[in-house]
């Protein structure tokens, strides 16, 4: 459906997640294993001698704290400020799920030592593959330099984890079957449970030969743990709006909360998909699990995953900055398709600090940057949010933005809907 098509009363709202994207250590980083100096888009920032980000700076984020190249504007066109995280984690799950609402108190299980026999077994056992490769925390790209040539040999699946609370397989296509590799991940998911729940089962498949092998991630699958209530995704779906999830936002929710999921590749694929989604040019196809799913989207999730997965955790600051130059570039375009009726939020899941030792995220505020059109009526003096307590105001914003009742917590940041229009 074309803007020109949507009547008064059918907000939208897109939310746009530059996963991986801190601004500086939150006030109890230390309890999380990072340093107070943490600080993924500053420490990008002054390793890369600046970033050029205008259209992020016209939004707002120069002004949200000093970073190299980002000059804060005298009249920001968006609300800005950080939101620090109230669940007690710093992964992916635990991120997202507060910014809809759902805050997390569960720490999921960490394995710095590798799976226990009894795990590893089992899962021998249960998937007839006969043996694994590794059982250690590792680097998804380091691994399989150092054993896919023994994968392709053995057929054992490489099996590892990191610093996150994942149980991460890969397998190369030429010697196990996508089908077969998604298959042991539901085994994976099924025996990971009670003590061992972890948060995410991740199918890493690979592709190419010794010395230049690499992975294939718009092949990748999570098997996600659901979230334990509801999150204001459920809500909007209870009041019949339709919930789009781009990238690995349908894993992330375990489906949870969607009408319509779409998988990408990389966040060129992302960006590309979340603009024919705005401009109402994207084939929405409702998902199985779905009856009666609108045909149109009013809510659309979008995760840019690129700065976490393949330059955050590998540590590549001046790969992250490129990144983040990309998703600027691309921004007048979103903003140019967008109408009174639209809300665009940008912010962040956790921190993944390209300069940090090691190759971890990073427990980080996030940043917040909130735009309408209609938000011309705002005074800049009212667009200053400051630091706030708690993802979950995203929830409550978008809520209040699309006139939902929403008794989740969370306190909205943007102006009485009467003065926007």
């Amino acid at each position: 459906m074309s803007q020109q098509d949507r009547g008064k009363g059918s907000r939208r709202a897109l939310i746009l997640v530059i996963d991986g994207c801190g601004v500086g250590a939150a006030p109890d980083a230390d309890r999380f294993g990072d340093r107070s100096d943490c600080n993924s888009l500053g420490n990008t920032a002054g390793r890369v001698g600046g970033l050029q980000l205008p259209n992020l700076a016209r939004l707002g984020l120069g002004n949200i704290d000093s970073f190299a190249g980002v000059e804060p504007v005298a009249d920001p066109s968006g609300f800005y400020g950080k939101l620090q995280e109230s669940s007690l984690g710093k992964d992916t799950q635990t991120g997202h799920w507060e910014m809809m609402g759902l805050v997390n108190q569960t720490v999921f299980p960490l394995y710095p030592n590798g799976f226990p026999p009894e795990i590893i077994q089992q899962f021998i056992d249960e998937t007839g593959c006969k043996g694994v490769l590794a059982n250690k925390p590792a680097s998804g790209t380091e691994i399989l330099v150092d054993l896919g040539k023994e994968h392709q040999k053995t057929g054992y699946p490489i099996v590892y984890t990191s610093g996150d609370s994942v149980f991460q397989i890969a397998c190369h296509t030429q010697t196990t079957p996508l089908a077969t590799l998604y298959r042991w991940c539901e085994i994976a998911r099924q025996i990971l449970q009670g003590l061992h729940r972890v948060g995410r089962v991740i199918a890493r498949p690979f592709a190419g030969s010794p010395g230049e092998y690499y992975r294939l991630n718009a092949q990748r699958r999570d098997y996600a743990v659901p979230p334990h209530g509801p999150t204001l995704l459920d809500a909007c779906v209870a009041e019949g709006l339709g919930v789009l999830g781009i990238g690995k936002i349908e894993d992330i929710f375990a489906k949870q909360g969607l009408t319509h999921a779409r998988h990408t590749a990389n966040n060129e694929d992302g960006l590309n998909v979340t603009l024919a989604a705005m401009l109402g040019e994207l084939d929405l196809k409702p998902l199985a699990i779905v009856d009666n799913a609108p045909q149109t989207a009013q809510v659309i999730f979008t995760n840019l995953v690129d700065t976490d997965m393949v330059y955050g955790h590998r540590r590549n600051a001046e790969g992250y900055a490129e990144a983040l130059v990309a998703i600027d570039k691309w921004l007048p375009q979103l903003i140019s398709s967008l109408s009174n009726e639209d809300l665009l939020v940008i912010s962040s899941d956790h921190g993944n600090d390209p300069t940090a030792p090691g190759t971890d995220h990073t427990r980080e505020l996030v940043p917040v940057l909130s735009y309408s059109p209609a938000f011309s009526k705002t005074p800049a003096g009212e667009r200053k949010l400051g630091t706030r307590q708690g993802f979950m105001d995203i929830a409550a914003t978008v809520a209040f933005w699309l006139g939902l009742e929403w008794k989740g917590p969370g306190v909205a940041f943007i102006p009485e809907l009467s003065k926007v229009g």
